[in-house]
């Protein structure tokens, strides 16, 4: 029986999916050669293709950067105090909103900034919160 199920788990995670497998690493490695990737542990690896997972989000909070805003105005404020109430899904969420991405990536939380800018609007009760991912900066109407 043991060497039944050796050879089935050997099948199932090996052999069955030896063919599609190569022919993957064989399209990977033309665009992504190899010995680059070698300098990486399999751990390091990972947080360069996927960003980080874990979460320090006092530590976003120290890397923005405010734009017709100070750290001290109302909006700003409750917009801290809302934000670090929500659940960890919808912390992610809104990382997504702003950055296209609900990863921070490879380079480390420590260097992720982003801005959060007055758009300035004459009613600004009309305006929906905005976000330009491509320089990460969040519109928040006051």
């Amino acid at each position: 029986r043991k060497e039944f199920v050796d050879l089935y788990v050997n099948y199932v995670f090996n052999e069955s999916i030896r063919k599609p497998f190569e022919d993957f690493m064989q399209g990977f490695l033309r665009g992504c050669p190899a010995r680059k990737w070698k300098m990486f542990l399999p751990v390091e690896l990972q947080v360069v293709l996927q960003g980080h997972t874990k979460f320090d989000w006092h530590l976003l909070e120290k890397n923005v950067t405010y734009r017709q805003y100070k750290k001290l105005d109302r909006t700003i404020r409750n917009f801290w105090t809302v934000f670090h109430e929500l659940p960890e899904e919808r912390k992610k969420m809104f990382l997504g909103f702003l950055s296209g991405s609900d990863r921070i990536p490879g380079y480390g939380p420590e260097h992720f900034e982003f801005s959060i800018a007055d758009p300035q609007v004459e009613n600004p009760d009309e305006l929906c919160p905005s976000a330009n991912t491509c320089n990460r900066i969040l519109f928040l109407p006051r």
